[in-house]
């Protein structure tokens, strides 16, 4: 097996895009998933790239996964992070847009995914939906990371508020300036949850 990353895009009309926002899929989903983000979004100048998780999932025809959740081992996730970030640094030779003018999101999976890679690189911004954390946060002297916005819902039955909250935590200790807003959802992104994001990248964006 040769795992890779593949990709949707949505480009402005006159194909040159002035910002990116990558978005990264939950466990068991699929790069399809949220495509609509483009048109309920659409910003000024943006274009929009949704890739797949490099690995089949175990169970969900269709679906892929960052890495193995149905063990406690995260077998994968290692490898994932070694893709992802690599094809994340390729971006700007292929779109032309440079990384400082990139945001990053992620769901569930795809939210610990961009809270892990993605705080490795200088992104305009982070946002993680209904994610968490699979790793412990290091100090780093003189690290500067991209603001983040954590957006979890209160009711998650699949990845519990709490982990949300260490998320915000942990990360803060370390330095990372993060917002943090709970809604009165389950695990999804409802409309209120998209207004906040969209303002998050116009203040920290697009003024």
């Amino acid at each position: 097996m040769n795992p890779q990353i593949e990709a949707i895009s949505a480009m402005p009309n006159n194909g040159k895009p002035t910002y990116l926002l990558v978005v990264l899929h939950g466990w068991g989903a699929n790069y399809q998933d949220f495509v609509p983000f483009a048109k309920v979004l659409n910003f000024p100048g943006f274009g929009y790239i949704f890739p797949n998780a490099p690995f089949e999932h175990f169970q969900v025809p269709g679906g892929r996964a960052w890495y193995a959740l149905e063990t406690n081992e995260f077998d994968g996730l290692s490898t994932s992070r070694q893709i992802l970030l690599d094809w994340l640094v390729s971006l700007e030779s292929s779109t032309g847009v440079p990384l400082n003018k990139t945001v990053l999101a992620g769901f569930s999976q795809g939210g610990a995914m961009t809270l892990d890679v993605g705080l490795t690189l200088p992104f305009a911004a982070l946002c993680s939906l209904s994610g968490y954390l699979h790793y412990q946060p290091q100090f780093q002297e003189d690290k500067i990371y991209p603001p983040t916005i954590i957006i979890h819902g209160r009711q998650d039955p699949v990845v519990p508020l709490k982990a949300a909250i260490k998320a915000r935590d942990e990360l803060s200790k370390v330095g990372v300036s993060v917002k943090y807003q709970e809604f009165d959802m389950g695990h999804e992104v409802q409309e209120p949850a998209i207004a906040l994001f969209k303002q998050f990248i116009t203040e920290n964006i697009l003024e």
